[in-house]
């Protein structure tokens, strides 16, 4: 997507094997690409956020493996890469899925293949994810499109979102934001309430530098905002992503998601997530058994940004010694979902809705 008009995807390959990565540390004050040469550099680039998003998680994961096999193509070797990265992040299930997807392909062939094999396959990876976001766009702006019919010509449909779940959090187009790219570039009016996304604010930092980039309309909002405007008639739906999804449709997405799925359902509002089908775990059935990933307190107690100088300064917002919980997660189960987008369609948030989408994931399970 475009940043001050120009192209960008969030990683690309270079010639020289490595990788660059958005460094989304950095925004939205600054971009600046990162090289990641090594796959401990990957390692510690997901990690420390800075990639982050499920589907980008995954990609990172992939390009690390083939960083690693440039280096020893060995099983010992690739059996320590993939234990390495598997362990940065617990929540996103792409990672996983990734890291799965690697071994099956390069633990059959001889060390001498694996690198270039790695290489092919991690951009394959991407690619694949750039073509399922923008499926996910186009199955996604038709609820957009039938909202802007019901509202009446040149009211804009609003949308509201949490975290950021779009180019950034992916390799290209994103899942939550991608309908509305999608329906924004056929001239659809949408505007987009950005929850600020405490406490690392993504949706302030992140969403709202790429919606800008792209002239979506679009307000910032403060987390508790979003039940306000929707008693207010001031919501027509909410999209938001997804970092692990049950079989059944419980979705785990950023901490306070499930609170802005309580205030739409008591106000009749459609909530809807957006994911790739490797956002799914077909092995997990209820949404409490996915892990949830507990971060620094210190993002809690203290927050990073500009000043009027243009210096960047992290500084104390919580009283002195207070101590902080920061759970980075929670589930919205599947009965306060309206549907989910995936790349092949609007699934109904069960193991039979999600089955009939994808039988060959879940061979019989659409039968139940």
């Amino acid at each position: 997507m475009n940043v001050d008009g120009v192209p960008h995807r969030t990683i690309r390959p270079q010639a020289d094997g490595s990788v660059l990565v958005i460094d989304q540390t950095l925004l939205p004050f600054r971009f600046q690409m990162r090289r990641l040469a090594t796959m401990p550099e990957a390692a510690e680039a997901i990690r420390t956020m800075t990639v982050r998003g499920a589907p980008l998680i995954g990609v990172t994961a992939a390009y690390g493996v083939a960083l690693a096999a440039r280096e020893d193509p060995s099983d010992a070797a690739l059996a320590d890469a993939i234990a390495v990265l598997g362990a940065t992040r617990p929540t996103a299930v792409n990672l996983h899925w990734a890291l799965e997807h690697m071994a099956r392909i390069l633990r059959p062939l001889p060390p001498r293949e694996r690198a270039e094999a790695a290489l092919a396959e991690a951009g394959r990876i991407a690619e694949e994810d750039v073509e399922a976001c923008r499926a996910i766009g186009r199955h996604g702006a038709a609820l957009i499109r039938d909202a802007a019919g019901r509202k009446g010509e040149g009211r804009p449909v609003n949308v509201l979102t949490h975290c950021n779940a779009g180019w950034l959090a992916a390799v290209d187009w994103g899942t939550a934001l991608a309908p509305i790219y999608a329906a924004h570039e056929e001239g659809v009016p949408v505007h987009v309430w950005v929850d600020e996304t405490r406490p690392r604010n993504q949706g302030a930092a992140l969403t709202a530098f790429e919606l800008g980039g792209h002239g979506v309309p679009y307000t910032l909002v403060s987390d508790n905002s979003g039940g306000h405007l929707m008693q207010r008639g001031e919501v027509d739906l909410v999209i938001v992503g997804s970092d692990r999804t049950t079989s059944t449709g419980d979705v785990a997405n950023k901490i306070g998601t499930y609170l802005k799925a309580l205030a739409a359902h008591d106000n009749g509002v459609p909530f809807y997530a957006a994911l790739p089908v490797s956002t799914i775990d077909w092995s997990l059935r209820d949404g409490c058994d996915i892990p949830i990933e507990e971060r620094s307190a210190t993002e809690v107690t203290h927050m990073t940004g500009r000043t009027q100088g243009g210096d960047l300064v992290t500084v104390e917002v919580a009283a002195p010694g207070a101590r902080a919980a920061n759970p980075a997660f929670d589930v919205t189960p599947a009965r306060l979902v309206t549907g989910i987008i995936t790349e092949r369609g609007i699934a109904e948030p069960s193991q039979a809705g999600l089955a009939a989408l994808y039988p060959e994931r879940a061979p019989g399970l659409h039968a139940r």
